[in-house]
């Protein structure tokens, strides 16, 4: 329960959007209510209203509830105006306290559109939300909301500077491949960084294929090289990773580029059902010619799709929450990722967030003893 008094304390630091005569409830026990009420798998505002009335005295544990339980269209109006900056604060401070420290641990940097929050008749498109991913820790360290998928490049240096990463390892896809965006990592945050490179980076690019055709033909340059091997549903998936120091010999396209120290290439074999599939993918990185470190950062950087995005759809059903109003979708895109922070990390053996959710929904004891090891 430490975590959710902790947090339910934080929620008062956000600003009230509401004039005092329509303050009946308190601001930190509504946002508290729906974190608890999606925890235990409620995705509506009907349905945390209902959660809420039925769990009012355990919630009355650590809630003050002066004039009881708000009603849906009360918890609706709240959360499509308040700021989503501060609740993103609450966040970023949350997970920062829960983490000693990243040095060595993989940082993804990804976005994710969620697809049913548009709103026709008032022009607006569907929210573009940016996350920072922990694999090792099952911990979303904050987000940022675009308008869209475009404006991910302006909004990818926002997060960064929000975050505590001395040490970590960012990774980005190719749209973080920008100069000032690696500037930031490396100069303001004091982390390296393993970055895709395709050709939106195109004198680079080119480069750097050359390089890698000249130097897998010549004993001169020096490589490092490691192999994996993965197996599963009928898949068979070879990797072979190849790193290269920089030298002199790309310094006239690397130099802007923040300590890029070196290049990498990835080849991947798929064999699925006797078809065999063949690709190339180009990384940059500041770390050291560790062929080994850098095909982990690539591969620990899917985890944001597999652990975070997928389980946002498919658990948490955000493509197809239809919450659209005003700030609301980026506000409730914030309390899922909180929900995963408190759930994931300290699930049972064997227990998925999906069946945590339902069980939680269920049961008071079990959501009590879950809460119990979220502390």
């Amino acid at each position: 329960m430490d975590q959710l008094i902790a947090l339910a304390k934080a929620f008062k630091n956000v600003k009230d959007p509401r004039i005092n005569r329509a303050k009946k409830h308190n601001l930190a026990d509504i946002i508290t209510l729906t974190l608890c009420a999606t925890m235990c798998g409620m995705d509506n505002w009907e349905d945390i209203e209902w959660f809420a009335e039925v769990r009012e005295d355990w919630l009355r544990k650590f809630l003050d509830l002066p004039n009881g339980i708000p009603s849906h269209d009360t918890i609706y109006r709240v959360f499509s105006r308040i700021n989503p900056k501060q609740l993103n604060e609450v966040l970023v401070k949350w997970t920062n306290g829960l983490n000693n420290s990243l040095e060595g641990k993989v940082v993804a940097i990804d976005g994710k559109t969620l697809r049913r929050s548009f709103d026709t008749a008032a022009g607006t498109s569907a929210l573009h939300v940016v996350s920072a991913w922990v694999q090792e820790n099952n911990l979303v360290l904050g987000q940022v909301a675009t308008d869209t998928k475009g404006t991910e490049i302006a909004k990818i240096p926002e997060l960064l500077r929000m975050l505590e990463l001395k040490n970590s390892i960012v990774t980005i896809d190719a749209i973080g491949c920008q100069k000032e965006i690696i500037r930031v990592i490396r100069e303001e945050k004091k982390a390296d960084y393993v970055i895709a490179l395709k050709a939106n980076q195109m004198n680079l690019y080119n480069e750097v294929i050359h390089f890698f055709k000249v130097a897998e033909k010549s004993d001169f340059f020096t490589m490092d090289y490691c192999e994996s091997l993965e197996k599963g549903h009928g898949r068979i998936e070879t990797r072979h990773c190849i790193c290269l120091n920089v030298d002199k010999h790309l310094e006239h396209v690397a130099s802007d580029f923040k300590d890029l120290r070196t290049i990498a290439k990835i080849s991947s074999i798929r064999e699925v059902r006797g078809k065999q599939e063949t690709s190339d993918r180009y990384f940059i990185s500041s770390l050291p010619c560790n062929a080994k470190q850098i095909a982990h950062a690539v591969r620990t950087h899917w985890g944001v799709e597999n652990s975070l995005h997928w389980r946002l759809d498919v658990v948490f059903n955000e493509d197809s929450s239809r919450i659209r109003k005003d700030h609301a979708p980026e506000n409730m895109a914030l309390i899922r990722r909180m929900a995963i922070n408190l759930i994931k990390p300290r699930l049972p053996a064997k227990t998925s967030v999906r069946q945590a959710r339902r069980r939680m929904g269920l049961s008071l004891e079990y959501a009590q003893n879950l809460f119990i090891r979220a502390t």
